[in-house]
């Protein structure tokens, strides 16, 4: 299994926990679903992203290999490369769902 994650704050994901397909806020605005791939960059986004969020955030644990919409892997500012899925993401594909933890240090996976 392939795992990559998207971070969703937990007040959102609830419009979508009986649902097939999930559509983060941005979609429509960006044209694809962000995704970040290993537990390092995972925490650098976090932390970058939801620096000030005071929220219950989730991350979204999915099996790559089950997206039915087409992942890319491409370059961003900060030299890295993360998966892009264009298209909603079938909500099969969530091998797992798990609650992120802030402290005073930053984000880690609950």
């Amino acid at each position: 299994m392939s795992i990559i994650y998207c971070l969703c704050p937990a007040s959102y994901w609830e419009n979508f926990r009986n649902e097939q397909e999930y559509i983060p806020r941005d979609y429509e605005q960006e044209g694809f679903i962000h995704a970040t791939k290993g537990d390092d960059l995972l925490i650098k986004v976090a932390d970058r992203v939801y620096k000030d969020f005071t929220d219950e955030l989730l991350l979204l644990v999915i099996d790559e290999e089950k997206v039915t919409a087409e992942v890319k892997y491409e370059q961003a500012k900060d030299g890295n490369l993360y998966p892009h899925i264009y298209g909603p993401l079938n909500t099969n594909a969530i091998a797992e769902i798990k609650q992120m933890t802030q402290t005073k240090n930053g984000w880690s996976i609950g």
